[in-house]
């Protein structure tokens, strides 16, 4: 059994944890309480990029060998029309520089919540695309997210996580358009 910690206690937190529980795996959720220990294996940082840098300044030595998942789409919330990140970046990759020690991974920023909860976008199942650089710490996450029932991907290395990113912050402005719906999105045909 794999225990999962969720800092943060948002929706996606709420959706992802529901996956972990659903696989017979442990959830730790942890909120934004930065005195709380983390225990888990895999650690969820579900939280706004922008919270990214306390939390990982914070819990550096605790986070060093754990899995560390960014699930955060990093748009300038100001203008809503763009990231934030430099153009060869990704938040992901800054939080691998904060975090050396910590075997970081992109996932779940494309997909919403209602998808992650019912487990289909559509008429699709939902999938959750993970990138990192640790082929180890992605297969720990993949078998995590299908033993909940969703299917998941190794997208690749961590460089693919501006381009997840980047579908991410798409998926967003078109259903804050409300040309999609928050129970919508991307989904994966293979």
């Amino acid at each position: 059994m794999t225990t999962v910690s969720i800092i943060g206690n948002g929706n996606m937190g709420q959706a992802i944890g529901g996956i972990v529980a659903a696989g017979g795996n442990s959830v730790e959720v942890l909120g934004r309480d930065l005195a709380k220990p983390v225990t888990g294996d895999i650690v969820v940082l579900a939280v706004p990029h922008f919270a990214i840098a306390e939390i990982a300044e914070a819990r550096r030595a605790e986070l060093a060998g754990k899995i560390v998942v960014d699930i955060t789409n990093p748009l300038n919330f100001e203008t809503f029309d763009s990231l934030v990140p430099a153009s060869d970046s990704s938040k992901a990759a800054e939080l691998a520089e904060l975090l050396p020690e910590s075997r970081v991974l992109k996932a779940f920023n494309t997909n919403f919540a209602a998808t992650l909860a019912s487990k289909s976008v559509g008429e699709e199942e939902t999938t959750v695309l993970v990138a990192g650089d640790d082929a180890v710490a992605k297969q720990a996450l993949i078998d995590v997210v299908r033993a909940g029932g969703v299917k998941a991907i190794d997208a690749g290395a961590l460089k693919r996580a501006r381009e997840l990113e980047s579908i991410g912050f798409l998926q967003l402005t078109l259903a804050v358009q409300e040309k999609i719906g928050w129970t919508g999105g991307f989904a994966v045909a293979a």
